[in-house]
């Protein structure tokens, strides 16, 4: 039977790029963002491309969602063996504040959405993945989780949060079969909602060179694979 991997917060940057890698593999797709235009171009794509696709219209902020949409999912496709977590775009921007102007308020929106959501979904699917013996819990977050960026504060700080609740995930699944690790990205996804409307607000000379998505997709991948250590970070060979 067909591997499944959900694609969280998919779009044509770093989610399109991951669905088609490990696609390629031979793994079914799920593809889980808010829109469903977006995620019917997309699924159309990757089935062009020969990899089973369907697309999911969910808010990740609505947490009381998440339970029928794994049930969609798994009526669908049968049991989610990885779950690929990497929301983002746009509308980050405006919400990300400097780490002394950020007040209790301001971390409501990027808690919600890096720690609060995918420990609620990992609630849900983990024993799954563990009673069978295998699976995977891949996240993808700004390399501020691991390093300070104050310009950011407020998602800084709850990158960190999500990661070492991943981490210490990580060494608990120890044995299982079921793996947990993390994708540090160290700069702008290229082909992303996010690249596309920083270049277009700003002078793209000024600008660093965005990551391949296409390379990022390949570090899940060897995350996945290899599972022989808990993180990596890409950045462009300047960085």
């Amino acid at each position: 039977m067909p591997k499944t991997i959900a694609v969280l917060g998919a779009g044509p940057g770093l989610g399109r790029s991951v669905a088609r890698r490990f696609g390629r593999e031979g793994f079914q797709v799920a593809l889980v963002a808010r829109t469903p235009l977006r995620l019917n171009t997309l699924a159309e794509e990757l089935t062009e491309e020969g990899i089973e696709t369907a697309g999911f219209a969910v808010d990740l902020a609505d947490r009381g969602a998440l339970p029928g949409m794994i049930e969609a999912i798994t009526s669908r496709f049968g049991p989610i063996d990885v779950l690929q977590y990497a929301p983002a775009g746009p509308d980050w921007l405006p919400r990300q504040t400097p780490i002394r102007d950020t007040d209790v308020e301001a971390f409501d929106f990027p808690l919600d959405l890096l720690l609060r959501t995918p420990v609620a979904l990992v609630r849900r699917i983990l024993p799954g993945m563990i009673e069978r013996g295998h699976g995977a819990v891949l996240f993808g977050l700004t390399v501020a989780a691991g390093t300070p960026v104050p310009q950011i504060g407020n998602v800084a700080v709850a990158a960190a949060a999500a990661r070492a609740y991943l981490h210490n995930l990580h060494t608990d699944l120890a044995g299982t079969g079921v793996y947990a690790g993390l994708l540090q990205v160290a700069g702008m996804v290229g082909e992303s909602d996010s690249s596309k409307y920083v270049a277009e607000h700003w002078d793209p000379s000024t600008l660093p060179k965005p990551l391949d998505p296409a390379d990022l997709a390949d570090a899940c991948w060897d995350l996945y694979l290899k599972r022989d250590r808990f993180e990596t970070v890409a950045a462009n060979a300047d960085t």
